[in-house]
């Protein structure tokens, strides 16, 4: 059976907690182990933080949307934004590429979300926004089953 969650709020920095908590409360229905559970949550905070700092440059005013999907053992994420867009998603997609230098961003937020994650697709247009999709198949967590 499939279960569904959709949220959305304010591209404001101090929001990302909030992504990150509800996500996780939502997907601690399927009993993830705790590096499965940490490893989403750090996902949700790397494309928040991405929506809020580069597809809105910080304003207030936009909004960010996520969706999740419980399929089975599966978890699908989809983060979306209607900010600026991404000029290349594949050099932007490379560890260490960052348009903000100056913010000390690391470039690496692509990168871990591809370690984390079985699948990430990302569609982005310019002047309309960023859609991140992904999904992660979680293992049984056998700490219970004994």
């Amino acid at each position: 059976m499939k279960n569904k969650m959709e949220i959305q709020f304010s591209a404001l920095s101090q929001n990302e907690s909030f992504a990150r908590i509800t996500v996780a409360a939502f997907i601690a229905q399927l009993d993830p182990t705790m590096d499965e559970l940490t490893e989403i949550k750090t996902v949700v905070s790397e494309a928040v933080t991405n929506s809020i700092i580069h597809g809105y440059e910080h304003d207030p005013n936009g909004v960010i949307y996520i969706a999740v999907i419980l399929d089975g053992d599966t978890v699908e994420l989809t983060i979306r934004d209607e900010g600026m867009g991404i000029d290349d998603v594949e050099e932007a997609k490379q560890p260490l590429f960052t348009t903000k230098p100056e913010l000390e961003r690391s470039g690496m937020g692509f990168t871990i979300m591809e370690n984390f994650m079985d699948e990430i697709h990302v569609i982005s247009h310019q002047g309309e926004g960023t859609i991140i999709r992904l999904k992660k198949h979680l293992t049984k967590n056998k700490a219970l089953c004994n």
